[in-house]
């Protein structure tokens, strides 16, 4: 017969159990692809260098404590050199953060520690080209604590970078002389009187935004026009919690986690506001309907298709 205190304390260790993950190996399998994808709405395509066909590359997605078992192969029939640097990693630069030669495989094992929202990109020399020609992308660590952030309803990813129409021009790049400013690897992708398809919510539900400056030199300051960001998270991390936020400033490299939550139909432009980069091309509109479709964390992104 179990005693109150035993009771108590097994229920206490059930109650623990069923709100703690449990770490887990996620193996991630990218590949450095050299191809054309589109840019912009009218299906402009563009010379870049990308993770498994994407601009920008797939989402990673593990728990705090988990194991991530990494690999980027670069195919022989490409033309440059490739890496991986992980943000959200600790771990040795020189051993895992090498350049992956034409026709070699090359392989990370780490364990995240911290949670949050972290940037990912390509690490070989020129950097700035590499990851403005698309080599970049989010990997989103969840807290151990499924309870450490508010439930969201959904949860969209927006990668900001800025564009060169001519991808050789790397002395434009270094003089900050770009064309565009995008979300997603699109001018004015999320942009629904441009053309653009937009994100879209249900009035009422937390809309959750994990945003990612890839740069690779401007700023971010993302704001909700005709909203208030609810709370705002720098890199995503539960303990830096800000609440009532109009605007966060998101340096290159680094990255937010932003909840807003909308309670009339309407659309709510998220934006930059350095103005310069909305206007030319980082403005996502998020629509809030009674029939909102579901949508995936980076909707609309697409594989390229073989060169």
């Amino acid at each position: 017969m179990r005693t109150p205190a035993l009771t108590m304390t097994v229920a206490l260790v059930m109650a623990v159990s069923s709100t703690i993950a449990h770490a887990k190996t996620v193996k991630v399998e990218f590949t450095a692809v050299e191809t054309e994808v589109a840019i912009d709405n009218k299906g402009t395509k563009y010379k870049a260098w990308t993770y498994n066909g994407q601009f920008p590359g797939p989402v990673v997605r593990a728990t705090e404590g988990d194991t991530i078992e990494f690999s980027l192969t670069n195919p022989k029939t490409n033309t440059f050199p490739h890496s991986m640097d992980f943000h959200a990693g600790e771990m040795d630069f020189l051993k895992n953060h090498k350049p992956v030669e034409r026709g070699e495989t090359h392989r990370i094992t780490f364990t995240p520690k911290k949670p949050g929202i972290f940037f990912y990109h390509c690490g070989v020399q020129p950097m700035i080209q590499h990851i403005a020609r698309g080599m970049m992308g989010a990997i989103i660590i969840d807290p151990k604590d499924p309870n450490a952030l508010p439930k969201a309803d959904r949860e969209y990813v927006l990668v900001q970078s800025e564009l060169w129409n001519n991808p050789d021009d790397v002395q434009g790049m270094f003089d900050r002389k770009y064309d565009h400013a995008m979300f997603n690897g699109g001018v004015f992708k999320y942009h629904p009187f441009l053309g653009g398809k937009p994100l879209e919510a249900k009035p009422g539900e937390r809309v959750r935004i994990f945003i990612v400056n890839a740069g690779p030199n401007n700023f971010s300051a993302f704001h909700p026009i005709g909203e208030i960001w609810d709370n705002a998270w720098a890199s995503g991390n539960p303990a830096n919690k800000l609440t009532g936020v109009q605007t966060v400033v998101v340096g290159p490299g680094d990255a937010y986690t932003v909840d807003v939550v909308v309670d009339n139909e309407g659309g709510y432009p998220l934006v930059t506001h350095s103005l310069t980069d909305a206007l030319r091309g980082a403005i996502a509109v998020l629509l809030v309907k009674k029939d909102a479709q579901t949508l995936p964390l980076m909707p609309f992104v697409e594989r390229a298709t073989k060169k």
